[in-house]
């Protein structure tokens, strides 16, 4: 089968493209818009489409909108209830439910030819569940979704097998721990429903002063669900106005929510366990994004895996459902051979898109040595490689490189980028020296999804990779699978003694990531980075903006 998977309903629209189970594209619309994360998850927006994403899907395999077999939408509007039955304070959400009834009408009218009645509704939450499961290596696994909602409930737990789910618990609205910690984003000056990252990041500079108040309301129950109103967080701390500064009552708020959030999703996954047996457990949904309350999961309950989807948000739903559609339809789901599903150019069409940007570059006979002697003599570099990824980690695609052994970096990187500076950055690392240096969570962790202790020994050595409390949300960079960029870890090894480089993504701060060569060289051009690897390419500030840069623009030659 040939499916179409669209996200459109909430907020981070997407398109996947799955054909005979195996995942072939996949993009965030925010990518082409430029628009951080598409659009805001209100009633008004509910009608967008993922356009663009949809077309490059279609044009990246070569077909036609007639050529599908089906379109899957990762939202059932049979499935939801009204917003007061739900206990939901908003009385628009009757919109979504229109929109999402007319969804097939305006995904044809985006893709002409396509019929409308191949379009089908997948539940929200079975759709993060397929994301989760059905992408993954494994046959079978337990699988835990949480997020802010789907059509009337915010949480969903069960197991696969045999491409099957089997729901084994739901939670109904309005207890939602997504739509929880969002509020809390609101409540700390960030903007909700896109900044939660953020908070989790503040937390580590605060103490869980009010944990056990939150004990007493928020908390698993014995059939697989929890109980998680929102509290007045005016009791603890005033609403915060995002002024620069941070830490005090607020941190302390952060805090305390990460880690009962953390405790209520260790009892969600260890009642899991209980039920299923199963060894793996797979999840997915946006609050499987945190990936501090991950790796306790993996630490604290008895599953031997944990496998979190990359693009774990409301951005993975769209290669969910259509892997399950491919399911239903007797396909057998094929793992997502990576995360680098978007977008790519040849060597030879990154060539031609900075010739024509009159930028002059060069194509070394090493790239890696290259690249290890800017980075070892403190340059900050952009990485532009390959297919750019699905989700919102920079895994090695579109990432922004720098030396771990400045600790001044991490202000460096988030003054480049215009973050707030409590916000850390994340360690790249050779596979095969991971274990000596970060521990307390698995290992491979290619997806950047776990956090990781840091070897007391190595702190001193890579002080612009570890967070305030001593930890690193790494990613392991296996060189047979990312061999350009294995290569210049190894060669950057070689030179320093270090196999790290921290990592963040390639954009500035309320941008989307960069995905075309263009936004490369727009944040080349605005940003103070010292070089830019485009592909097998390497272009130099010093060389862009020296006099004879314009002389020097043809310039394309190996050195």
């Amino acid at each position: 089968m040939r499916v179409l998977g669209v996200n459109a309903l909430f907020h981070d629209p997407s398109a996947a493209l799955v054909i005979d189970g195996q995942p072939v594209a996949a993009a965030e619309e925010e990518r082409f818009s430029r628009r951080k994360h598409g659009k805001r998850p209100v009633p008004f927006a509910a009608w967008e489409q993922p356009e663009q994403a949809m077309r490059w899907c279609l044009q990246q395999a070569g077909l036609q909108p007639q050529d599908l077999d089906a379109v899957a939408y990762s939202f059932d509007p049979s499935l939801a209830r009204p917003a007061e039955e739900m206990g939901m304070n908003d009385p628009w959400d009757h919109l979504r439910r229109t929109y999402a009834e007319r969804a097939p009408q305006f995904i044809a009218a985006a893709l002409p030819g396509l019929d409308p009645e191949q379009v089908r509704f997948v539940p929200h939450h079975v759709a993060h569940a397929a994301s989760g499961a059905l992408a993954s290596p494994h046959l079978s696994s337990a699988t835990l979704v949480l997020d802010g909602r789907g059509e009337h409930a915010s949480h969903l737990g069960g197991r696969y097998t045999g491409g099957r789910l089997e729901v084994l618990a739901s939670q109904d609205l309005p207890h939602s721990l997504g739509l929880l910690y969002e509020s809390l984003t609101e409540h700390l000056g960030f903007l909700r429903s896109s900044d939660e990252y953020k908070v989790m990041a503040l937390a580590s500079y605060g103490r869980p002063t009010h944990l056990e108040e939150l004990r007493e309301t928020i908390y698993a129950t014995d059939d697989g669900g929890f109980v998680a109103p929102i509290p007045d967080w005016d009791r603890w701390a005033p609403p915060r106005v995002d002024d620069g500064t941070w830490g005090g009552e607020h941190a302390d708020l952060a805090c305390s929510v990460q880690a009962r959030l953390e405790e209520v999703l260790v009892d969600l996954a260890t009642w899991l366990y209980e039920q299923t047996g199963e060894r793996v457990l797979t999840m997915a949904g946006g609050t499987a994004l945190n990936c501090v309350a991950n790796s306790r999961i993996w630490r604290e309950t008895p599953f031997e895996d944990v496998w979190v989807q990359p693009a774990a948000g409301d951005a993975g739903t769209s290669l969910g459902a259509a892997l399950q559609a491919c399911a239903d339809g007797g396909d057998e789901p094929q793992p997502m051979p990576s995360a680098a599903l978007g977008r790519g150019w040849s060597d030879d069409e990154l060539a031609a898109r900075l010739r024509g940007a009159a930028v002059p570059f060069t194509t070394p006979d090493d790239l890696a040595a290259e690249v290890a002697d800017i980075l070892a003599h403190n340059g900050v570099v952009g990485w532009f490689e390959g297919r750019s990824e699905y989700g919102p980690r920079a895994l090695g695609q579109r990432s922004l490189l720098a030396n771990p052994a400045y600790a001044e970096n991490l202000e460096r990187l988030n003054d480049v980028k215009g973050r707030e500076q409590f916000r850390p950055v994340a360690p790249m690392v050779l596979l095969d020296r991971a274990a000596e240096i970060f521990s307390g969570g698995p290992i491979p962790s290619p997806y950047m999804l776990f956090v990781h202790e840091v070897a007391p020994q190595w702190r001193d050595r890579i002080p612009a990779a570890v967070h305030v409390d001593g930890t690193a949300r790494i990613q392991t960079v296996d060189a047979a699978t990312q061999p350009r960029l294995g290569a210049t870890l190894e060669a950057f090894a070689a030179r320093t003694g270090l196999p790290v480089v921290i990592n963040t993504s390639l954009n500035t701060a309320g941008r989307p990531m960069v995905d075309d060569p263009r936004d490369a060289l727009e944040l080349f051009g605005s940003a103070p980075v010292d070089a830019l690897v485009v592909g097998p390419h390497l272009v130099r500030r010093a060389h862009v903006f020296s006099p004879a840069a314009e002389v020097s623009a043809t310039v394309g030659a190996a050195t």
